[in-house]
């Protein structure tokens, strides 16, 4: 290449070859050389957000997931794709499980060994170390190097061994059934393991969810679980949204549990402890529910309200008087823009039962500016 060119220009750090190809280009072309296909989670992307689309033409190359699954023998157009390349991404494990067949484009921090790892670690906390046995890894390492080499395994076959920086990752596990008929949204309470009757009402639920404006990525904090309605019916809307459900009682943890078994809610992630205490670890919440406070709603409010990112919204749910009015006060003392509703819910189920009336229920909002 040094033979064709007047200049060659290194391809890192990116921002300092963005100015320098500006520079470049007043005096005439330049290329950019890149492995595979650089629109697939390539410098493609870069390109297009600094310079017009009317100065770059593309010649793609096979990609290094095509040529892995090339190599695998498996048809790519059924594939769930994730880049960790470069990326902290906590809720990968989560997102991952969720699917069948997923094909990881890794790097040094993140590479096989290490997600295998965190794979088994999350199944043995969900009690599922029976499904990691049916996961299936393949790993393309250096693909079309002299050194390329191929290895497929179990979760821990693969955990214990060490591998290239270059290389792609597919995990495949068989089709996993899931309660059957179960709706996207409007979960009936018989549908959701609880005890007691401790639930939240579906009614009060659809208002919940819409007081919260849920985003489709980011994090979400369920404050005082209980059954863990709510985020079941949050990690079944936003599959891309990491949840958080913290509970301290053993009874409502099991229910928990169950839910997320029976729900195959991966990026549901139960929490046993109390609130503001057990929050200390979590990554900051884009959104937060506070079902139960424990008599502590004014240390929860306090904690979410400093722990919330700017522009996420907390909301309250209060079957008491005086949560309905403290709760208020503590959000506004805490800089929060409140708003706050009642909703009252009566079912008529048919000419032979008598109209069932339940607790009015006063839900508080309050948002992050």
């Amino acid at each position: 290449v040094s033979n064709l060119c007047d200049t060659i220009i290194e391809i890192a750090p990116v921002k300092e070859m963005v100015r320098q190809l500006r520079l470049t280009l007043q005096h005439g072309n330049v290329a950019v050389l890149a492995s595979g296909d650089p629109l697939f989670y390539g410098i493609g992307r870069t390109l297009l957000n600094s310079f017009s689309q009317e100065q770059l033409c593309f010649y793609p190359a096979v990609s290094a997931m095509q040529l892995a699954c090339a190599r695998f023998k498996i048809p790519w157009d059924d594939l769930h794709l994730f880049s960790l390349h470069g990326r902290d991404d906590q809720g990968a494990v989560g997102r991952i499980l969720a699917h069948n067949k997923v094909m990881l484009f890794t790097d040094g921090q993140n590479s096989p060994d290490r997600i295998a790892m965190s794979l088994l670690n999350r199944l043995e906390v969900m009690g599922r170390s029976d499904q990691a046995e049916n996961i299936r890894v393949s790993v393309a390492e250096n693909l079309c190097l002299d050194n390329e080499r191929l290895t497929r395994g179990t979760l821990a076959e693969i955990a214990a061994q060490q591998f290239a920086p270059l290389n792609m990752m597919l995990v495949e596990q068989p089709l996993v059934e899931r309660k059957a008929d179960s709706p996207l949204f409007g979960l009936q309470e018989k549908e959701i393991t609880h005890s007691r009757g401790l639930i939240t009402k579906s009614e009060v639920r659809a208002v919940i969810l819409h007081c919260l404006r849920l985003p489709a990525r980011g994090v979400f904090w369920d404050v005082g679980g209980g059954s863990g309605s709510i985020s079941v019916e949050v990690a079944r809307l936003c599959p891309a949204l990491q949840v958080f459900t913290v509970e301290q009682k053993e009874e409502g943890q099991q229910n928990i549990r169950k839910n997320i078994h029976d729900f195959q809610l991966y990026t549901m992630e139960l929490v046993c402890g109390r609130a503001p205490e057990a929050l200390a670890l979590l990554p900051d919440p884009d959104r937060i529910f506070i079902g139960g406070s424990g008599g502590a709603l004014g240390a929860i409010i306090k904690e979410c309200g400093l722990r919330l990112r700017p522009g996420g919204i907390m909301a309250a749910s209060a079957v008491l008087a005086a949560t309905a009015e403290q709760a208020p006060d503590l959000m506004r003392a805490n800089g929060l823009e409140v708003e706050v509703r009642r909703v009252a819910v009566t079912r008529f189920p048919g000419e032979q039962e008598k109209e069932q009336h339940f607790n009015p229920i006063t839900i508080i909002t309050g948002k992050k500016c």
